[in-house]
């Protein structure tokens, strides 16, 4: 966490799987992913079709096909594991973290694994882990496993400037 928290700022390109049972083949999207500390974050996804989600202050803005929608995070439980672990997780923030997820973390000298267990029980009833690997201060992926069996999977590739 202390590694995590020493990064101000961060834009890396992502791609992303969605694997389900209800579909024929895993749903992929890709983009960009920014960070600035300590709570900014922002994902455009731009393929398959353009995207975009800020989180800001505790503010969520998502735009798609030109519309805009604006709504606290709070309000929203339901997108705190897939949101505020990554946030939280690129801040080093262990106090946000453990506000949403009972947290356990496994280390080997080249890399590390946070497993993140949501507690609200609505969001557990959906969400059964988020796991994020990485090494030093760098996230490599972040995996959602649902109750249901689907799950999401992210992965950080290049960094696209310092």
């Amino acid at each position: 966490m202390a590694q995590l928290r020493q990064r101000q700022h961060g834009h890396v390109a992502f791609t992303e799987l969605y694997i389900s049972s209800v579909l024929d083949r895993p749903l992929a999207s890709s983009g960009e992913l920014f960070y600035d500390a300590p709570d900014r974050l922002e994902k455009r996804t731009t393929l398959p079709r353009p995207e975009r989600m800020v989180l800001e202050k505790g503010q969520l803005t998502f735009e798609r096909r030109h519309k805009q929608y604006h709504m606290a995070l709070a309000d929203v439980p339901q997108a705190a594991p897939f949101i505020e672990g990554i946030r939280a997780t690129l801040a080093g923030d262990r106090p946000a973290l453990e506000r949403v997820f009972r947290i356990s973390f496994d280390n080997s000298p080249d890399q590390w694994t946070l497993r993140l267990t949501p507690l609200d029980s609505h969001v557990a009833a959906e969400v059964a882990v988020v796991k994020i690997d990485g090494s030093s201060d760098v996230i490599k992926t972040v995996t959602v496993q649902m109750v249901n069996g689907d799950r999401s999977v992210t992965t950080l590739g290049a960094v696209l400037d310092p």
